[in-house]
């Protein structure tokens, strides 16, 4: 699917988590009551973030739909497991969810025979840093992170045929429809399809290259 190589559109950024002041007495109720053994408020905990771990930590690291939702399930399952060992320290619960992700991600990548965006030393540095890093810290390293990627891809594109570079920017990039990008490009959506699969195929066979150089 589109989504293997390159799994979220540069044109619609994730949103970073911030959490207000506010707000921050209400998740300490939510903490203390996890703790407790609340499931239905540590639930609650993991869906306000959820979407925020998924776009912004795991699909941009482990590079395919299905090995970020994977992921995701992994990474509630250990927040179940461990959340005995969350201390809490004013500054909001997603800090301590991201790095519980991260070392999801770390794994699944060691797992794996090929890395693309990012190597498994990428983000064991990252988990290095998350120990002393702020949440402003964090949506700073996030936005660093798709900077990086979008870096990362545009060499790659680069070193394509402009065709298939064209192909990529409109349907993954840009986003835009399937039929509306064949139409663009004056051919069958049939055709369209195939000539994605090539583009991908050799997007991610730049991206490879470039990640063992």
């Amino acid at each position: 699917m589109v989504l293997d190589v390159l799994p979220w559109s540069f044109a619609v950024s994730a949103r970073l988590a911030r959490v207000a002041p506010k707000d921050l007495d209400d998740e300490l109720r939510l903490v203390e009551a996890a703790h407790a053994g609340d499931r239905r408020a540590l639930g609650e905990l993991c869906q306000r973030y959820g979407p925020t771990l998924y776009r912004s930590v795991l699909l941009p690291r482990l590079g395919s739909e299905a090995a970020a939702k994977d992921a995701l399930s992994e990474t509630y399952v250990r927040v179940v497991a461990k959340i005995q060992l969350f201390h809490w320290q004013g500054v909001g619960f997603y800090p301590w969810l991201r790095t519980v992700a991260l070392r999801v991600a770390l794994d699944a990548l060691r797992a794996r025979k090929h890395l693309l965006l990012w190597s498994a030393d990428d983000v064991a540095r990252e988990l290095d840093r998350a120990s002393t890093e702020t949440p402003l810290d964090v949506r700073l390293s996030e936005a660093r992170d798709r900077a990086k990627a979008r870096q990362r891809v545009e060499e790659a594109l680069a070193t394509l045929h402009p065709r298939y570079a064209r192909v990529i920017r409109l349907r993954v990039l840009e986003d835009r429809p399937r039929d509306e990008v064949a139409a663009m490009l004056e051919v069958s959506t049939s055709t369209f399809d195939v000539l994605l699969h090539r583009s991908l195929a050799a997007l991610r066979k730049s991206l490879e290259a470039r990640g063992k150089s």
